[in-house]
């Protein structure tokens, strides 16, 4: 049973010492192994040297071969085994020597049994309604009782294996493969519940994430990025140096994992693409201002990216832009890291003692675009549904929650900005309980919200903004007549919507509910140029380079609004 003495006290280094040594121990007897391999059994199977000699050397051989590499399996184990208890001891010492420092600075006592106690208070504190001191102190025995359970039940679990692995390396009856396989098999499964019992949950709040990483020493932090950056890059709550750090030893994971993939699907060469494309825009934007911080990166669904300009945790203004139809995991290192740098200007522009930090978000699958309609097929399915959109709403909502729980000092002026289908993602995911958390929303080119008025959107309507080109189709379909009068792409579009008119309904009812530019909606409509006709340039020009002097009052307005400089914003009339 391991006690609170034992875990606050007990040097773990050794732990990490004998699995190198078990390292360097399997290494060695593996070149032996492979020495046996290709200087003695090779030649012999290769001799044609034949009769009844031969065939019990070949088998004798065989066995020898097959025990070499079970034993050689075993030592990998171990070192596999000694390396996850050295984890997993140090991350429950850390939580425990933090919570230990947390006690004594708040003047309370740990007993050796994990009991805390604390002075009788004062008259005054007795009064005081803000004394929490036994809450408080209730709150750190809990976290000093799991710190010491966790090591426990790793100590048993580690002892129980380790005690299995000796067992069978003493009488021999690991030197068979099957054993040896289903050994570090068991081995394996042990390591990943043991990391499973020290983090928290899958689902939990990024505020109990970030709790619980701030519980860490910055040595143990430091093991968990280098061990697993994948499961800490794309998690809410942590901080993004950390994510940072994370997400680019793993996006080299990917990028090499995915450059040696045998007969490469479509999809996964799309998704190297887009490794490689993010690598790119980070390479290009090392030692330059604004940093970049890449936040997110896998190879989930078709890919994603989040990557931020400027650090997040300690801006005061703070965007985070979602994107939206056909949208590829590449974009996230192309056009719309340089949507994110327009916005990131644009808002220094419009307040210069602000830091900012400006993202692009890329944790959801975005529906193709309409290149598919403008090619001929009227049937865009995966645009009409919200089945996308409602996932990455949520994930959404998680991200921005985290930015929250990971913001130093006062909290940030928080923007959600989001284009196209983002717009939709967005709205639906400010219609759930909690909402995005953001202070200002501001949809560009949206074909609609779900929702029938922004105060759905569990925000203050005054703070929902929408941008909306004269001549973007996409924010004009399927109202009835809408795109074959205004929009000088109704030709192709305008059947499309005559289709749709009856399930949709009235003028001002888009793809996803009520047109979020129209009067009716009930949020502030800015100014934005009426952009190209015969083109579908105007639903991709609100965030171009505030230099583009042909569509610079878009992203000028929206650096405004990311700046909290309501009074600068240029107004524009609903319809």
């Amino acid at each position: 049973m391991v006690t609170l003495a034992q875990l606050r006290d007990t040097d773990l280094s050794s732990l990490t010492g004998a699995a190198g040594a078990y390292d360097t121990l399997a290494g060695a007897f593996g070149k032996h192994v492979q020495a046996m391999n290709t200087e003695v059994t090779k030649h012999v199977f290769n001799s044609q040297w034949v009769g009844t000699a031969a065939g019990a050397a070949n088998a004798s051989l065989q066995r020898t071969s097959g025990r070499l590499d079970a034993a050689h399996t075993e030592m990998s184990a171990v070192s596999e085994l000694l390396r996850e208890a050295s984890e997993s001891f140090q991350l429950a010492q850390s939580k425990l020597k933090e919570a230990l420092q947390e006690a004594q600075g708040a003047g309370l006592t740990v007993a050796e049994d994990g009991t805390v106690s604390w002075p009788a208070p004062s008259q005054a504190e007795r009064h005081d309604p803000d004394y929490d001191t036994p809450q408080r102190a209730r709150a750190l025995a809990d976290r000093i009782c799991h710190a010491v359970t966790e090591a426990d039940g790793a100590d048993q679990k580690i002892a129980k294996l380790l005690d299995d692995l000796t067992a069978r390396a003493r009488t021999g009856t690991g030197l068979d493969l099957t054993q040896a396989a289903a050994d570090r098999k068991a081995v394996d499964e042990l390591g990943t519940g043991l990391m499973a019992a020290g983090w928290p949950p899958a689902g939990a709040a990024p505020t109990e994430v970030n709790s619980w990483w701030k519980g860490l020493t910055p040595d143990a932090q430091q093991r968990l990025v280098q061990a697993h950056p994948d499961l800490l890059g794309m998690r809410d709550g942590i901080p993004a140096t950390a994510r940072d750090q994370a997400n680019r030893l793993n996006l080299a994971h990917l990028i090499d994992t995915y450059e040696h993939k045998p007969n490469p699907s479509d999809d996964d060469k799309q998704k190297l693409d887009g490794f490689r494309a993010i690598r790119d825009k980070l390479n290009v934007q090392n030692g330059k201002q604004p940093p970049a911080f890449l936040l997110g990166v896998s190879e989930q669904g078709q890919g994603r990216g989040i990557l931020s300009f400027g650090n997040p945790d300690t801006a005061k203004n703070v965007s985070a832009y979602v994107p939206g139809l056909g949208t590829k995991l590449s974009s996230v290192g192309g056009k719309d890291a340089d949507r994110a740098l327009n916005v990131w200007t644009a808002a220094r522009i419009a307040d210069s003692s602000a830091e900012v930090a400006s993202m692009i978000w890329l944790g959801y699958d975005p529906p193709p675009g309409l290149e598919k309609v403008l090619d001929g097929d009227p049937r865009p399915l995966e645009v009409m549904s919200t089945d996308r959109a409602a996932k990455g709403g949520a994930a959404y909502d998680t991200f921005m929650a985290g930015l929250r729980a990971t913001h130093e000092g006062a909290p940030a002026h928080l923007v959600a900005l989001a284009h196209s289908y983002g717009s939709t993602t967005v709205g639906l995911g400010a219609q759930m309980p909690g909402g995005t958390g953001a202070d200002d929303i501001i949809l560009v080119g949206s074909p609609g919200t779900g929702a029938d008025k922004a105060s759905q959107l569990h925000i203050d309507p005054h703070h929902v903004w929408v941008g909306d080109a004269e001549n973007d189709p996409v924010s004009h379909l399927p109202a009835k007549g809408r795109v074959a009068t205004d929009v000088a792409l109704g030709p192709v579009l305008g059947p499309v919507a005559d289709d749709l008119y009856e399930t949709f309904g009235p003028d001002n009812q888009l793809w996803f509910g009520q047109d979020p530019a129209s009067k009716d909606f009930g949020a502030n409509r800015f100014a934005v140029p009426d952009g190209k006709p015969l083109s579908l340039d105007s639903h991709s020009n609100y965030m171009n380079s505030s230099s583009d002097t042909a569509t610079a009052e878009s992203v000028n307005n929206i650096g405004q609004i990311v700046a909290g400089r309501y009074d600068a914003v240029t107004r524009q009339e609903g319809r």
